[in-house]
């Protein structure tokens, strides 16, 4: 299945506060805040939500293509993600502009204050599914992106008749409720962590049973106590696997998407699906940057197998050829029909 991520592609700062936020809030104050945190260390990593889900489905052997568009910096990004198996001949670079960067600061309790600035991604509104060239698309996931980006790539999915899944994230923040609503209709599966459902739902007017049924699946992340899976009106949970340890939390719903998404093509159970998205968000949250864990798919199917049962299903990923600890390819991959 011809896959295209679509979304932001970023350079992480990432820090580390050495205390707790809540300890520097005063109550009732929150309307007139103005506070500082002084962190102790930063480092910078690839990042970016689209290229994050890229890559750890890269690791299950897809050969996602990346669209998105960044800026004059990327050469050594493009190089990376291409060497751990991204397609990236669909991303589109802006020689004015600097590609788009995230500011995250964590504390010990695993919050996070962050910013992002959007810049050589504000160019992705200009940039249409009908100007990809190669085979056509036939699944188009739609991450954050440019706002007027993401509302243009769920039009063009709908009128194209190309199923989509929409995970509108951290731009939800930026959509009313009349946005919301039209960019994610007509999705095939809708993404979200459980806090950004609440935020959909006020938003849009929509309880959040009206919002489950009104997608063939929706699947809500809730951080440690696992994933809410919804299909077809039925509810199941997903727990999470074990971790040896939470290095950092950022990263980890993408890992968790690119997971499910290679799934998705390959269609397996959504309950499985979901599953293998889980154990790839274990693996990121026990590694500092988004694109830092890496498994070879031995060792991932022996991890899974020691919490959770697969049917069989992860046999499929044994075609992937490792070189070096990097997916390159899989084959014969996405035959299974959805059950």
């Amino acid at each position: 299945m011809e896959t295209v991520i679509t979304g932001s592609i970023a350079y992480d700062y990432l820090m580390r506060f050495p205390g707790r936020f809540i300890d520097h809030l005063l109550d009732g104050q929150l309307h007139h805040l103005s506070v500082s945190f002084l962190v102790e260390d930063m480092t910078r990593h690839w990042g970016g939500t689209a290229a994050n889900i890229a890559y750890t489905a890269a690791l299950l052997g897809l050969r996602p293509r990346l669209m998105g568009t960044v800026g004059s910096d990327f050469g050594d990004y493009r190089a990376w993600l291409e060497s751990s198996g991204v397609d990236t001949s669909a991303v589109r670079q802006i020689d004015t502009l600097f590609t788009a960067s995230f500011f995250a600061n964590t504390d010990l309790d695993n919050n996070q204050i962050a910013s992002f600035y959007a810049g050589a991604m504000t160019c992705a509104r200009d940039y249409r599914l009908a100007e990809l060239e190669g085979a056509a698309a036939e699944l188009i996931f739609i991450s954050p992106n440019d706002p007027v980006a993401m509302l243009q790539l769920a039009k063009e999915c709908r009128e194209a008749g190309v199923p989509f899944v929409c995970d509108p994230s951290q731009q939800v923040a930026r959509f009313d409720g009349v946005q919301l609503r039209e960019l994610m209709r007509g999705a095939w599966v809708l993404v979200m962590n459980v806090y950004e459902a609440g935020m959909i739902c006020q938003k849009t007017g929509l309880d959040q049973e009206s919002l489950v049924n009104s997608f063939p699946i929706v699947l809500i992340t809730r951080g440690a106590d696992g994933v809410e899976v919804h299909e077809d009106g039925e509810r199941k949970h997903v727990a999470p696997f074990p971790v040896s340890r939470i290095a950092d939390p950022t990263g980890a719903g993408d890992a968790f998407r690119g997971g499910v998404l290679c799934g998705l093509v390959a269609g397996w159970p959504l309950v499985l699906s979901a599953r293998v998205g889980a154990l790839c968000a274990s693996y990121a949250l026990e590694k500092t940057g988004t694109q830092s864990h890496c498994f070879a798919i031995g060792e991932f199917i022996e991890r899974f197998r020691q919490s959770a049962d697969d049917g069989g299903y992860l046999e499929q990923l044994q075609g992937v050829e490792e070189d070096a600890g990097n997916v390159s390819t899989l084959r014969q991959f996405g035959s299974g029909d959805r059950e």
